[in-house]
């Protein structure tokens, strides 16, 4: 598959700090594409490299085809971002906010009222329309905000924390906006505290820390390079927790986690087939199994392994955190 952006040994100092260090990167076209990483890992300043609102230090960013070092304003037609903060004029409709958005990327007259009415279909506000954006919703501001960034038909969107904030169905109408881009071919890079989310949408996921690219892969490939072995939970009654956990421990040397009714534990080889094992052993002791599930690590277990600290917790920063643009 054809590389959309290609990263070359990027590099970015101010002053004696080194806030990226070395990262290269290929995207593909159409991926989505997860970048992750703890506040201060230098995810911020590789976007911001990669828009060409900071300059790098060493190294090079290609972006289908263009050297973004040389032919910056180029990358406008290009690529564009949705920052964390929700930009969109409150005393304006919602028509009225796209169709600003669209005079200012140029696009024809003849096609204006198309666009909008596309961007309005699909962020599901063509009934609000007429509508001024500032008695709307969190979720439905977020949303007239990303058909802004999809106006002009990017090749390449920068999703940054897209849906934090947001309920669970804002969060999934957002999510089916992703997919669908995914199906028009549009690269899209993705930053997000909800891991699960990466886990569901990326196709790829590069893990950053300290300004290095620490890890990447498909979820599943993250996933097994923390644990060879998969996950198991069961499921008891409260009250054969304490027991069932001895007798896993001295009949099959599978230390677990007791966490309220269930147990957790790592099992290394052949999970699949201690399973039946597991039951009948348990069986003996008269001990019923609620409920069981087996599945790999999570993307917080990688997170966690990868970098030693939950995304959560270092997630909230401050606004000098966030990729600084212009209204």
């Amino acid at each position: 598959m054809e590389n959309s952006i290609e990263i070359e040994r990027l590099v970015k100092r101010f002053g004696n700090f080194v806030a990226v260090n070395g990262i290269s990167l290929d995207i593909k076209k159409g991926e989505v594409f997860g970048l992750l990483g703890p506040n201060g890992a230098g995810k911020t300043t590789t976007i911001s490299m990669i828009l060409g609102i900071v300059k790098p230090t060493e190294g090079k960013i290609t972006i289908n085809g263009i050297d973004s070092k040389k032919e910056t304003n180029k990358l406008k037609s290009e690529i564009n971002l949705m920052a964390q903060e929700t930009i969109i004029d409150p005393d304006l409709t919602a028509k009225e906010n796209l169709y600003v958005a669209a005079r200012l990327y140029h696009i024809n007259n003849k096609n204006i009222n198309e666009s909008i009415k596309k961007g309005l279909e699909d962020s599901e506000l063509l009934s609000f329309a007429n509508k001024k954006a500032g008695s709307f919703s969190g979720g439905m501001k977020r949303r007239l905000y990303l058909a802004k960034c999809l106006i002009n038909k990017p090749k390449i969107i920068i999703l940054d924390e897209p849906t934090t904030g947001l309920d669970i169905q804002n969060r999934n109408k957002l999510w089916d906006v992703i997919k669908s881009l995914q199906k028009e071919g549009v690269t899209t890079i993705l930053t997000t505290q909800y891991l699960e989310e990466a886990d569901k949408l990326c196709n790829r996921i590069a893990i950053i820390d300290k300004g290095k690219v620490i890890a990447i892969g498909t979820p599943s490939e993250l996933k097994r390079m923390v644990s060879k072995g998969q996950i198991i939970e069961i499921v008891f009654k409260k009250e054969d927790v304490q027991k069932a956990a001895k007798i896993l421990l001295s009949s099959f040397n599978i230390k677990t986690n007791i966490i309220e009714d269930r147990l957790e534990a790592i099992i290394e080889n052949d999970a699949v087939t201690m399973i039946p094992k597991i039951i009948k052993e348990l069986e003996k002791f008269k001990i019923s199994v609620l409920s069981l599930s087996l599945h790999l690590p999570t993307m917080d277990d990688v997170f966690l392994k990868l970098t030693g600290s939950k995304i959560r917790d270092s997630s909230k920063g401050t606004n000098d955190e966030k990729i600084k643009i212009k209204k």
